[in-house]
């Protein structure tokens, strides 16, 4: 007998903690598969623009992050943290590549549109590859032209993104209020939810609770 299990995700590009949150939530939903091979997994991943004060041409990579942490040291802290993550998941990150902090409406745009018009591969490639273009490519988000050659090399279509890349860094409107004042957020099957890029355990843990509650819940009805 089938069971199917909704998983919420709230992210946003800029963030590497979101990235590193995405993988170890594949490293999870691998363990589920070999498990429980017989559950269903819908994923629908949710923009959260952190940042909409940025200008559409962004603000420098380092000293945005220099004013934001108080100073080098602090900074240097806090990649040396990043980099132990990701690497902890199984990610490089290349946080010397990364020339400029974008504003990342347009991006958040893009992904919305792609999953409502393209096939979930090409939603999942597209997710992939624009954090890709931000923290292994060093390529600018908030670059309209970019964003539209991410969106072909995915196998979407010009004319069906076009109109959602504004390039006039308009403030993406998402659900930033059911992120639970973070990214990233994961919500399972609206009941159980996880903050943080906690490790797979603790997620694969929540998909255990999300299904036995549906179960029980399935048995009482």
């Amino acid at each position: 007998m089938s069971r199917s299990l909704c998983i919420d995700v709230f992210f946003e590009f800029t963030c590497p903690w979101c990235l590193i949150g995405k993988r170890q939530l594949e490293h999870a939903l691998a363990q589920l598969r070999a498990s429980r091979p017989e559950v269903e997994v819908k994923l629908v991943w949710h923009g959260v623009q952190l940042l909409p004060h940025i200008p559409a041409q962004g603000e420098p990579f380092a000293a945005f992050y220099l004013n934001r942490l108080g100073s080098a040291e602090a900074v240097r802290m806090r990649q040396a943290q990043v980099q132990q993550a990701a690497a902890a998941a199984g990610l490089e990150i290349s946080l010397s590549s990364i020339a400029t902090v974008p504003n990342t409406a347009d991006a958040h745009r893009l992904m919305q549109r792609a999953a409502a018009v393209a096939e979930p591969a090409q939603r999942d490639a597209l997710l992939e590859r624009l954090f890709a273009a931000y923290f292994h490519r060093g390529e600018d988000l908030g670059d309209r032209p970019t964003l539209l050659t991410i969106a072909e090399s995915c196998g979407l279509e010009r004319s069906a993104v076009a109109d959602c890349v504004r390039g006039d860094a308009s403030p993406f409107v998402g659900l930033a209020n059911a992120a639970g004042g973070g990214v990233p957020h994961f919500i399972f099957d609206r009941r159980r939810s996880v903050s943080g890029a906690q490790p797979a355990e603790v997620l694969l843990a929540a998909m255990h609770e999300a299904l036995a509650h549906g179960a029980v819940q399935g048995q009482s009805a």
